[in-house]
C-alpha cells in the first residue's frame, strides 16, 4: 500500500530521512551486524541533518519538530537498519530530557553537543535488580558539600562504555519514586567504569554494557534541573519514556515494513508448482494480514504521537497502546516475511533474519509489553471509575 499522502512540509521531512537511510545505512547494515560495528560516523552525519535533536528546542541546536515527525523519521531509518534507528531514538530521548528539564546553564552546556552528537548519550535507568519496577532502583547519589557521590550500577545500557554522557537516575532521598533525581555524568569521570559488552540475540551493531558507579563524584550542578530537580528524576524518566515508546514502536514498524516489502517481491517473482507463490491463496492471505497490520500500526502510532504533541490527557495510555500493539504485531509481520522466504529467509544475506532478531527486543525495552498492559488497564479502570465511558 502506498505511504499516506502528507502535506508538503511533512513530506519533505520524511523524504530527507528516507534518502539518508537508503544511501548511508541500508548498504552497510548487514556488514555492521556481522562485524558488530557501531556506526558513529553515520550517526553524526544524521545529526548534521537534525536527527539527533528532532524534538529538541532550536535555540540549543535542536530541530524543533513534533513527535509525529519523529516517529515518521524513525520508521524510515529503521527500514534501512532498525538498530541504528533505535540508538538514535535513545539518544534523542536523552537530548530531549536535558533540554526539557535542565537549567539554562545545563541546556547550553550539554544540549548543543548532544544535538550534534559530538556527545553521544546513554539513558541509565534499569538496574540488575530493578527493571520493570524502576521506582525500586538502588543506585544512590549522596550529597557531600558541593558534590554528589554516585554508587551502584545500571544494566543493559545501550552505548555503555562508548557514550560520552550518561543520563542517570539515582536515589537522593527516601524509597519510592519521589526519592529519585537525574544526573548527567560525563565519561572519564573517576570511578565510572563499564562491564564487558553483552553478547546479544540481536542489536549486534550497538554496544550494550553494564555501567558501574564506584563513588563517582560529580558537581552538584550535574543534577538535572538544579536544586529544584531533587526528587523529580522518576517523573523525568517516565516522561522521557513516553516518547521513547513511540520511537521504538516506529523502529519495529520500519523494520517490519522492510521485511514485508521483500516478501512481496519474493512471492511475486518466485514460482512453485508452475505459478507465482502469491497466486497461492494461503500466501495471499498472509500478505493481506501483514499489510493490514502495518497500516493499523502506522495509524495508531501517529495517533499516539499527535496525543503527545498536543498534551492530550490520554497521552500516556495511547503511547503504551502504540508501543504494545506495534512492537508485538510488527515482530509477527517480520517473522511471517521470513517464513514466506522459506529457507532463504533464514540466511543472513537476505537481511530478513536480522530484522527478526533486531525487532524481538523492542517488546522488552522502554517498558515491557506486560507493563504496557498494566498501564493501559489502569487507565481504563480510572476512566470507568470516573464515569467517563468510552474515549
Amino acid at each position: 500500500m502506498p505511504y499516506p499522502k502528507l502535506p508538503d512540509d511533512d513530506r519533505i521531512v520524511v523524504e530527507a530521512a528516507r534518502d539518508f537511510a537508503r544511501k548511508r545505512l541500508a548498504p552497510h547494515s548487514l556488514d555492521w551486524d556481522a562485524k558488530a560495528h557501531f556506526p558513529v560516523d553515520e550517526m553524526r552525519e544524521a545529526a548534521s541533518l537534525g536527527m539527533a535533536g528532532i524534538y529538541t528546542s532550536e535555540d540549543v541546536g535542536g530541530s524543533g519538530l513534533r513527535r509525529l515527525d519523529g516517529v515518521r523519521i524513525f520508521e524510515e531509518l529503521a527500514k534501512a537498519d532498525p538498530v541504528t534507528a533505535a540508538f538514535l531514538s535513545i539518544h534523542n530521548m536523552c537530548t530531549w530530557m536535558v533540554d526539557s528539564y535542565g537549567t539554562d546553564e545545563q541546556r547550553k552546556r550539554w544540549v548543543p553537543k548532544m544535538a550534534s552528537m559530538e556527545f553521544i548519550a546513554s539513558y541509565c535507568l534499569t538496574e540488575p535488580g530493578a527493571g520493570s519496577d524502576a521506582a525500586a532502583l538502588s543506585t544512590s547519589a549522596r550529597r557531600e558539600g558541593d558534590e554528589f557521590v554516585l554508587r551502584g550500577s545500571k544494566q543493559f545500557i545501550s552505548g555503555g562504555g562508548v557514550s560520552d554522557v550518561y543520563v542517570v537516575m539515582a536515589r537522593t532521598g527516601d524509597a519510592g519514586p519521589r526519592g529519585i533525581s537525574t544526573f548527567v555524568v560525563e565519561n572519564g569521570t573517576a570511578g565510572l567504569s563499564f562491564g564487558p559488552p553483552e553478547a546479544k540475540m540481536g542489536w549486534h551493531n550497538q554496544p550494550t554494557a553494564q555501567v558501574i558507579f564506584d563513588d563517582v563524584r560529580v558537581p552538584a550542578d550535574a543534577m538535572l534541573g538544579g536544586p529544584d530537580g531533587a526528587g523529580t528524576g522518576f517523573a523525568i524518566a517516565m516522561n522521557g519514556l513516553n516518547g521513547g515508546r513511540l520511537n521504538i514502536a516506529a523502529c519495529s514498524l520500519g523494520g517490519a515494513q522492510a521485511a514485508y516489502d521483500q516478501a512481496l517481491v519474493y512471492t511475486t517473482e518466485r514460482e512453485a508448482f508452475g505459478k507465482p507463490l502469491i497466486a497461492e491463496p494461503t500466501v495471499a492471505a498472509t500478505l493481506a494480514e501483514m499489510a493490514t497490520t502495518l497500516e493499523a500500526s502506522r495509524m495508531l502510532l501517529w495517533r499516539a504521537a499527535e496525543a503527545l504533541d498536543t498534551d492530550d490527557p490520554d497521552k500516556v495510555e495511547l503511547c503504551a497502546m502504540a508501543k504494545r500493539f506495534v512492537t508485538e504485531h510488527c515482530f509477527t509481520v517480520a517473522d511471517q516475511a521470513l517464513q514466506l522466504h522459506g529457507g532463504y529467509g533464514y540466511l543472513h544475506e537476505t537481511g530478513i533474519e536480522k530484522i527478526v532478531r533486531d525487532l524481538r527486543v523492542n517488546r522488552i525495552l522502554e517498558g515491557t509489553n506486560e507493563i504496557m498492559r498494566m498501564v493501559i488497564g489502569r487507565a481504563e479502570a480510572q476512566r470507568a471509575t470516573a464515569g467517563k465511558g468510552t474515549r
